[in-house]
């Protein structure tokens, strides 16, 4: 999990690299439309702080001279956000068309049976989170899972568990 970047009294903070970075980004907008960042600081706050809790976000929602609902309102649109704590694996299993008709409903209650959690949530050692997410772009290889950068195509049981049995520990 990544550190939590924080002083002494509290306060949320980027990291130094990171807030030099986010100034650059937002001086690549217009006066007034430094909203467009959004998106990419909505990353780099996932990754430095491990997910978008209600401070972050307002944290962001600061630095960007918006209302916190602005930035809200996109943390819970994409699934690629996480608005609440995840496992240090995190499972996006694809729920689109073509994955459904592949058999990624069975592949879901499979995992979800296999590890004792439903959709959204995350193992009681904190070791895995399942989620779906809408289309991952890889339809010809369904069903499929992501994790972190990496796909994993072409999903069965056996593959499921092979997957957590070596990302057990």
């Amino acid at each position: 999990m990544p550190e939590n970047n924080t002083h002494i009294d509290g306060e949320i903070r980027f990291s130094e690299e990171a807030l030099a970075l986010i100034n650059r980004l937002i001086a690549q907008y217009p006066e007034g439309n430094q909203k467009s960042a959004v998106l990419r600081i909505l990353h780099m706050a996932q990754a430095e702080f491990g997910w978008l809790s209600t401070p972050v976000m307002d944290y962001v929602a600061r630095i960007l001279h918006i209302q916190p609902v602005e930035v809200y309102e996109v943390a819970t649109f994409y699934s690629m956000y996480d608005t609440k704590p995840v496992g240090k694996v995190k499972m996006e299993v694809c729920r689109t068309g073509p994955c459904m008709i592949e058999g990624a409903e069975k592949i879901v209650a499979y995992i979800e049976n296999k590890l004792g959690i439903k959709d959204g949530e995350t193992t009681a050692d904190g070791r895995f989170t399942l989620k779906t997410v809408e289309c991952l772009g890889a339809c010809g290889y369904a069903p499929m899972m992501q994790v972190g950068e990496h796909y994993h195509e072409h999903l069965t049981e056996e593959k499921i568990d092979q997957f957590i049995a070596n990302n057990a520990s």
